[in-house]
């Protein structure tokens, strides 16, 4: 007796109208906190490839690149340099880049570079985070005086050659990390991946 007077058209239409707004009222209430797990415009910046000119980098110069947060060095080394760093390899802890961790395989040669000329190396020591000194001078320095250039951390008297690999007998374990690069042109560099994505 007391269905008498139902509607029951009108009751599906209201009970579906309501299963659709609440529908709908629930993906705008979701798409904040899905958009919240998502990393900010900053964070993807921050983690993304940059771009490097290095036209008017000259020969024995170094310029720096922020890269996630941190120094890249790109240094134009002199000839000199060049033909020096295998003289140096008795003096290093790990003069052939055996700790894989430090560099691509590409970067696993002599000079720890795809070209001889250009070392790209992030600037941050391995012993404790400090960010060491360029002394790109072939000469007699107060804490080394066999100095053929390269980089001193002040901290802890931490020295890499201008290959960033680390001379024996200092507090830092490691040879300076090289990042993922690679030569757009002669003159521009990509830090941040190891090849043209394009070109695969």
């Amino acid at each position: 007796m007391a269905e008498q007077g139902v509607n029951h058209g009108r009751r599906r239409f209201l009970t579906a109208t309501t299963a659709v707004v609440g529908g709908v009222g629930g993906v705008f209430a979701a798409v904040p906190f899905i958009k919240a797990w998502q990393p900010s415009a900053r964070a993807q910046t921050a983690g993304a490839p940059v771009v490097a000119d290095i036209s008017k980098l000259e020969v024995g110069a170094r310029v720096i690149q922020q890269w996630r947060g941190q120094p890249v060095w790109i240094v134009r080394r002199t000839p000199q340099v060049v033909e020096t760093l295998s003289s140096l390899d008795t003096r290093l802890r790990d003069p052939n880049s055996e700790n894989l961790d430090q560099q691509p395989e590409y970067a696993r040669n002599a000079t720890r570079s795809r070209r001889p000329d250009v070392a790209v190396i992030v600037g941050i020591c391995t012993h404790l985070g400090c960010s060491p000194t360029f002394f790109p001078e072939m000469q007699p320095q107060p804490f080394d005086s066999e100095w053929k250039g390269g980089f001193y951390c002040p901290c802890h008297n931490s020295r890499f050659d201008m290959a960033g690999r680390v001379f024996q007998n200092v507090p830092a374990p490691a040879n300076l990390r090289v990042p993922p690069h690679y030569f757009i042109d002669d003159n521009t560099i990509l830090i941040g991946l190891d090849a043209d994505p394009k070109a695969a």
